[in-house]
């Protein structure tokens, strides 16, 4: 692990954890990265909500040249008139925040690791075992077949089923692509250490669009876990809300699309009384006669453009 140490500097003297005492319970970690797995930038957004109510300070920073790929993500920079005037350089860094009752809690936000995964997992593992954190959590999302007009579902993992906090509606096995969050969870379950995390459900119709609601989701699933409190919440409620009207608003002027969302409205309340212990009455939206995802991509990209450009609604 010596070797690994290159890779984060640690702030070693950190007085809000060190002198809690020992029967302070051990500090949290919850972890967010921008790229793949952050359908309707939900994740994004739910941790940009914590910045937002503690920024708190960088405990921990990681060498992000070793991780990040600047030619696939180019950085921002700002020319004016005749000069190079700001760039604005990728960090990948451990915060240290506090809830609403001053509850200290570590926040790991930034770009995910382009390359050496296993050296990044390895570097968190320093950064947990150094600060004795107790359990990681993930926040991330997914475009799936749900609709928008339904409460937004999600996907509960751990290293562990001890950790587990709901039972998932999904039974099966499937193989996916994986991502360095997913991989770090993998890896702490090997080396000992207890992680977790939610992955939200967001519309496939809407997924590269910022969906707030499924934001709202995880931190309300995060705070039940750790029983961190945030001050409040409703400026995410009022976004996601305000975000499914206009959805609304632009589905009504699409049949094709008002008869998808119905399909899945059906196959999400048959899901929801199987979860229950109820017999469904109503067929799966599998087993409607529907128009497929390929029949329906010019009618959505249409969709989409519309709400690209609420400032020219008769478009």
């Amino acid at each position: 692990m010596a070797e690994t140490g290159r890779f984060v500097h640690i702030v070693d003297d950190v007085p809000e954890l060190r002198e809690r005492g020992d029967e302070a319970p051990a500090p949290y970690l919850i972890h967010q990265l921008d790229g793949f797995l952050d359908a309707g930038n939900a994740a994004n957004l739910a941790a940009k909500h914590l910045l937002e109510q503690s920024p708190g300070r960088v405990v921990a920073s990681f060498e992000v040249d070793d991780f990040y790929d600047y030619r696939a993500r180019r950085p921002p920079m700002t020319f004016t008139e005749n000069h190079y005037e700001s760039y604005e350089a990728p960090r990948l860094v451990v915060r240290l925040s506090h809830d609403a009752e001053g509850t200290p809690y570590l926040l790991l936000h930034g770009p995910e690791p382009d390359t050496h995964w296993e050296t990044f997992a390895r570097a968190v593992r320093l950064v947990i075992e150094h600060f004795g954190v107790e359990l990681t959590l993930s926040m991330g999302a997914v475009p799936m077949a749900v609709p928008h007009t339904r409460p937004v579902m999600l996907t509960n993992h751990a290293t562990s089923a001890e950790l587990l906090v709901s039972e998932n509606i999904w039974k099966g096995q499937i193989r996916i692509p994986t991502s360095a969050q997913s991989l770090l969870e993998l890896r702490l379950g090997e080396w000992g250490h207890d992680a977790m995390g939610f992955v939200a459900h967001i519309p496939h119709y809407v997924a590269q669009l910022d969906y707030p609601l499924a934001g709202l989701s995880l931190i309300e699933a995060v705070a039940r876990v750790t029983g961190l409190q945030w001050a409040s919440l409703e400026d995410l409620r009022s976004a996601g809300e305000a975000k499914l009207a206009e959805i609304s608003a632009q589905i009504e002027d699409s049949s094709e699309v008002r008869e998808v969302v119905a399909g899945l409205e059906q196959q999400y309340d048959a899901f929801q009384r199987a979860e229950e212990g109820r017999e469904s009455t109503l067929p799966l939206a599998e087993e409607q006669d529907l128009p497929t995802g390929e029949e329906l991509g010019a009618e959505f990209e249409r969709f989409l453009a519309g709400l690209d450009r609420p400032d020219r609604p008769e478009e």
